[in-house]
């Protein structure tokens, strides 16, 4: 009786929860959180399988990151059940997601006409050249005064585009009317709004803002963009702000989840986004960087778009209300961070998990003068550089795994300080520390030698789960559901760890200068997607190079026979 007592007086003491939906690159987690405390009470996590049909291509299952949705709602519901708490004071959930990835269903039927084009993705590259190519001075920033973002692989439009010239299925469906174009954001609302039927097909201003389509003034569509794309604005999501009532979750009753039924679906933010509101950077000038499978510095500019010098995007921080004014965010955004810690797993087999890459750097301390660009997906911030490929240089016959694994942690923090070098030259005051979240920061090597190469303290908070955090803010923050308030007075102080720098200066402006040095190596690898010749080969033509040489080497013979036969 009275631990029956205890449990219902615990849950009263809870108050309003408030979830979200984390759906990155490489997992998927629903988290819950109690919305006066922000703590987090439990969560479960699934990992998403990554597919690489061809050399730089990256796709993921669209029902697979459906399916792994459902089941971390059904295993944290079940656990909460455990747990002796309410799942009907859950009174919101918020989504966050992976930023750029491109999915086209089929309204109609409710199915996938294509797997997920990650965006890592790189079959792009030969369209983006092509675009490039067509602009006025080969200016890759030819579209930046609307978008704030460069031409590049990284962004949707491309890929849309890519999907509607090779994939039959998607070019059918945009013919007759039946496909639908989103972001995961998008396809996970509408699935959960009840899909076919009567699903809503939207977005908020955050991962529009991601798609090379959407004018970051105007904050819609931009009917320009979208023919110089040659995109239907009606496949397109509506745009939303970020904290809003978007629609209901709709789960089958007979699962545990079921008790989520008829719960507002009130914020969206993608996950760079969510987790500048997750570390309560709403003050202009104040920045995070998310250590993920990339890595991503976003500082806050407050209500205007600042424009680049020096190679970072622009690009919409948030927008917290349908009435509330958007905040805008200068980012710089690299490509492999916690990807580089799988790439060594898998592909390498030098390690067995991400502890022990940490383990391994730590038993030699340092990378005896070798260094990892892992440019796998060409440089990204602030290169925007897709012919530079991964090099590992430096390597001597006393270079072993565990130097390699410390050049791998190593090449993390070099190009945060690169993107750091970007945005204090960009906005004229310096970063006097750097806060940070994300998956990698469990590696307290790292985050001591990101100290020691940005030569100022990197600030850690206690709770790293800031992205679901920062969505779940935006969720119970919406209007009609208001169990959230962001009013700085209101927001729970959070505690966190100072790592300090530990060596000199002079030391990390040498290393980081072997850096710059590497990456020029890293540069020009690639000039465009291999040609094929009729019997599905690759031509010795699709090098230039090798090309110039030949057809350089032809002439020459030809020129001599010449001279030969009038000598």
């Amino acid at each position: 009786m009275n631990g029956t007592m205890a449990a219902s007086s615990h849950r009263i003491m809870l108050g309003p929860l408030v979830a979200a939906i984390d759906q990155g690159t490489s997992s998927t987690r629903f988290l819950v959180f109690n919305s006066k405390t922000a703590e987090l009470l439990s969560h479960h996590q699934v990992e998403i399988k990554q597919s690489f049909p061809k050399e730089g291509w990256v796709e993921e299952d669209p029902k697979e990151i459906l399916q792994s949705v459902y089941e971390c709602m059904e295993r944290t519901c079940e656990k909460l059940t455990q747990l002796n708490i309410d799942i009907s004071n859950i009174k919101a959930i918020g989504v966050t997601n992976q930023r750029e990835t491109t999915l086209v269903w089929d309204k109609e039927t409710g199915e996938p006409l294509y797997n997920a084009i990650v965006w890592l993705d790189l079959r792009t590259q030969s369209t983006v050249e092509r675009l490039i190519n067509k602009t006025p001075g080969r200016n890759k920033n030819h579209l930046k005064h609307k978008t704030g973002l460069p031409i590049s692989t990284y962004f949707s439009a491309v890929k849309l585009r890519w999907l509607m010239d090779n994939v039959d299925e998607v070019h059918e469906a945009v013919v007759s009317h039946r496909a639908m174009f989103g972001t995961v954001d998008s396809w996970l609302i509408w699935c959960l709004t009840g899909g076919k039927s009567g699903g809503v097909h939207c977005t908020d201003v955050t991962n529009a803002s991601r798609t090379m389509l959407f004018n970051i003034h105007t904050m819609d569509w931009d009917p320009e963009l979208c023919k110089y794309f040659g995109i239907p604005m009606e496949i397109l999501p509506r745009v939303r702000s970020s904290s809003e009532i978007y629609g209901l979750m709709k789960i089958c009753s007979s699962l545990k989840s079921g008790a989520l039924s008829g719960i507002p679906i009130s914020g969206c933010l993608g996950d760079q986004s969510a987790a500048l509101v997750g570390q309560m950077c709403f003050q202009d000038g104040q920045a995070k960087n998310t250590y993920g499978t990339g890595c991503f510095l976003l500082r806050n500019t407050g209500p205007k778009p600042v424009m680049s010098d020096h190679g970072l995007l622009t690009t919409v921080a948030y927008k917290l209300g349908r009435d509330k004014p958007a905040c805008y965010a200068l980012e710089g955004s690299v490509a492999i961070a916690g990807a580089v810690v799988r790439w060594l797993q898998d592909n390498l087999g030098i390690i067995g998990s991400s502890e022990e890459l940490e383990k391994l750097a730590a038993s030699v301390g340092t990378s005896y003068g070798c260094y990892f660009v892992p440019a796998f997906s060409g440089l990204y911030a602030p290169y925007w550089e897709p012919s530079a490929r991964g090099i590992i240089c430096g390597l001597t016959q006393f270079t072993n795994k565990s130097h390699l694994a410390f050049a791998a942690l190593e090449a993390v923090c070099f190009q945060t300080r690169e993107i750091l070098d970007a945005m204090n030259q960009d906005s004229g005051i310096p970063l006097t520390q750097l806060q940070v979240d994300g998956g990698m920061t469990s590696n307290r090597l790292l985050m001591q030698l990101q100290a020691d190469i940005l030569c100022i303290p990197v600030v850690k908070p206690s709770m790293p789960e800031t992205t679901a955090l920062g969505a779940a803010m935006a969720a119970g923050a919406a209007e009609g559901v208001s169990v959230w308030s962001l009013n700085p007075e209101d927001l729970s102080e959070v505690t966190s760890e100072k790592f300090e720098p530990q060596i000199n200066p002079e030391e990390s402006e040498f290393r980081y200068a072997r850096w710059k040095k590497a990456v020029q190596k890293s540069m020009n690898w690639e000039t465009t997607e291999p040609v094929c010749n009729g019997n599905g080969e690759t031509s010795i033509f699709s090098s230039a190079p090798l090309g110039f040489y030949i057809m350089g080497s032809m002439l020459m013979l030809i020129g001599a026979n010449y001279l030969a036969g009038h000598a």
